[in-house]
């Protein structure tokens, strides 16, 4: 697998929640979580962010598997991981974070054309149950569509 071909999703994210605004964020990592990441071994399931007190933002919950060939000083693969924004970007954050019902989930971790990981987060807000229902209808709907356009 090409690392340029790393494009992991956190589906469940779309479907529970409506997302309001998006960024894309550096991640800081250590050798062998980008080693293990552009081998494909990370998910997105369960992941979120918050806002520290000092102002910055970190992803929680993200998994990255252990690294197949690291040795001794392989990283812990649930630890908080720290993301790069802007000022100005995380004083959005922060004040759309502070709403009731506003929440920061990652959407998308990706390598870019630099070789660098980057963390795709949108500031999101729950959706009611009959708003589930209604994206799960229309997913239907365009997947019979599809269906009679290709026959």
């Amino acid at each position: 697998m090409n690392a340029k071909d790393i494009n992991i999703k956190n589906r469940r994210a779309t479907f529970d929640y409506e997302i309001v605004e998006k960024f894309t964020a550096g991640i800081v990592l250590t050798g062998t979580e980008i080693k293990s990441i552009r081998s494909g071994h990370a998910s997105l399931v369960d992941t979120f962010c918050y806002i520290s007190s000092t102002g910055e933002v970190w992803v929680k919950n993200m998994n990255i598997a252990q690294y197949f060939y690291g040795t001794y000083n392989n990283h812990e693969a649930r630890r908080d991981r720290k993301l790069l924004l802007t000022k100005k970007e995380i004083a959005k954050l922060a004040k759309n974070g502070r709403d009731a019902g506003y929440t920061i989930v990652p959407l998308r971790l990706f390598i870019n054309e630099r070789g660098l990981a980057k963390l795709v987060i949108g500031i999101a807000r729950g959706k009611k149950e009959y708003d589930k229902r209604q994206s799960i209808k229309e997913r239907e709907d365009k997947r019979n569509l599809a269906r009679l356009m290709h026959k």
